[in-house]
């Protein structure tokens, strides 16, 4: 099935929040915790659904996964995201380190495959995975100024590191569409710095191959305002684009082939996290209302919403839906 097909599936509008970390709330585990044990993961998916009921269900985000797989050191919170804290990678001889790497044989990779596998056994919604994208993980590698720096003065060293990227990506991401994967949203924060242009060279052309060679549908997000990149982000064949909330969406929709969904955008921290359930409501009302004559549009949260976010104000979102 097709993206589009999913979101036009029924008589309302499909509601996807990106929720993961909030459902430790339920089953009392740390953050820390279901980002390395794929039977807390699981069990913490499964009460979000039993409890919320979205229309689908992403794994928690992490964007440290491929960086914490190829060795770099991960700063892990007990109940924050983990952050990358070393960027060793200053030309292409240093990738040689990397390369005898198998990323399938870390436990935390693993961990996330074993638990998409297991959350398609437990909960009767597609259910999508993430892996990062192609320069966000090259701004792991190198550092994202560095990676910035090197788009403009050094793009010969920078490509050789993207198609270093983009190849563990793709294993990762095959894994997880075995395991049973209905979405894999690529990742791409760091690609928002980047001009059209720039995007083209350093980050479109690289996630398009990684959607060519998964067998599932294919989502890209991108963080903060990338309004100026969109046209290039649907030529990257992805089914949908998730989008933040600085984008204004009916502008953004006019720039959208009509089989490609528009996912978004409600704040997830100054609306979905930090107002009261009734005016999460009404502002997700605002915004279906506002998008009513698009038929290839999905409700959700500009991003991952924070752990704290309290259970009632998703509830009131998904509520505003159905």
């Amino acid at each position: 099935m097709r993206l589009v097909d999913f979101a036009a599936q029924c008589d309302r509008r499909k509601v996807v929040p990106l929720m993961g970390f909030p459902g430790v709330q339920l089953t009392g585990f740390s953050v820390r915790q279901i980002l390395f044990n794929s039977d807390a993961q699981v069990k913490t998916a499964k009460a979000l659904y039993e409890h919320l009921r979205p229309d689908a269900l992403f794994q928690v985000m992490d964007l440290s996964v491929e960086a914490n797989a190829l060795g770099l050191q991960v700063r892990y919170p007990l109940h924050e995201s983990p952050s990358v804290e070393d960027h060793p990678v200053k030309s292409v001889r240093d990738l040689d380190q990397f390369a005898k790497i198998d990323i399938l044989k870390d436990g935390r990779v693993m961990a996330f495959v074993e638990a998409m596998r297991r959350m398609k056994e437990a909960i009767d919604v597609p259910c999508g995975g993430y892996v990062i994208g192609p320069f966000s993980l090259a701004g792991r590698l190198m550092g994202e100024s560095e990676a910035a720096m090197c788009a403009i003065d050094d793009p010969s060293t920078l490509e050789q590191i993207l198609e270093f990227a983009t190849e563990r990506i793709i294993r990762y991401g095959k894994a997880l569409v075995e395991a049973g994967a209905d979405m894999i949203a690529v990742l791409e924060p760091t690609g928002v710095i980047l001009s059209p242009t720039q995007f083209r060279q350093f980050s479109g052309k690289y996630v398009k191959r990684i959607f060519n060679e998964l067998d599932t549908i294919g989502i890209l997000h991108i963080c903060g305002s990338s309004t100026h990149i969109i046209p290039d982000m649907c030529n990257t064949g992805a089914q949908g684009l998730s989008l933040d909330s600085d984008v204004n969406l009916r502008a953004a929709m006019e720039m959208l082939p009509p089989d490609v969904v528009m996912i978004g955008n409600l704040d997830p921290v100054a609306v979905v996290a930090h107002s009261t359930p009734q005016e999460v409501y009404a502002a997700a009302r605002e915004l279906l209302d506002s998008m009513s004559e698009y038929p290839n549009f999905i409700l959700s949260s500009g991003c991952d919403l924070p752990p704290e976010t309290p259970l009632n104000n998703i509830r009131a979102m998904i509520d505003a839906c159905k």
